[in-house]
């Protein structure tokens, strides 16, 4: 091969390298569960629906998930209604978490992440969240609990027989992670 074609192809080899050397994950499964509490009663909402990438690149991890309000089921369809109502879920119809990790956090058993969530129109961050790690062959399951409350997002606690619910609503994480590449 000649020089030029060789200084031509360099680029491209250079970009392939590159891009060899990052680390794609996806969220293979994953389970959302919200907790509200009342005077009167526990509800707990479940969504299975959210997806997530993450990529890893010069030792910094980057993970999206998204999961869309409309998808958390609390076993009453009146009260899941309600809950899109309030947070305004049609103008704001998903929830999505962002967080940077050193891509060596894997390697623990458990880690602290800063996250970053979007949720009824408002940005807010939770600092040193923990969360456990187990590795299952290639994939990393990981879980943990946020811990949101509803100010956080400005959203007006709903009320029952004119009781507000608690502020505190912590959403219980449990996601399995895939290698792609």
């Amino acid at each position: 091969m000649n020089k030029p074609k060789l200084i031509a192809l360099l680029p491209f080899v250079l970009c392939t390298l590159a891009l060899a050397a990052d680390t794609q994950w996806v969220l293979q499964q994953c389970t959302l569960t919200y907790h509200v509490s009342h005077p009167l009663h526990q509800t707990d909402g479940i969504s299975h629906a959210a997806r997530g990438k993450g990529i890893c690149h010069a030792g910094q991890c980057d993970f999206l998930i998204a999961v869309p309000v409309k998808s958390f089921d609390s076993g009453d369809s009146n009260r899941d209604l309600h809950m899109v109502q309030v947070t305004r879920g049609a103008e704001f119809p998903m929830v999505t978490v962002r967080t940077r990790l050193l891509e060596s956090a894997g390697n623990d058993a458990s880690i602290q992440a800063d996250l970053e969530i979007q949720f009824a129109g408002q940005t807010a961050h939770y600092q040193h969240v923990p969360f456990q790690l187990t590795k299952q062959g290639a994939d990393v399951r990981l879980s943990g609990t946020i811990p949101a409350t509803l100010t956080d997002f400005k959203i007006e606690p709903p009320t029952l027989l004119t009781l507000p619910v608690k502020n505190e609503i912590p959403v219980r994480i449990e996601m399995t992670w895939h290698p792609t590449q």
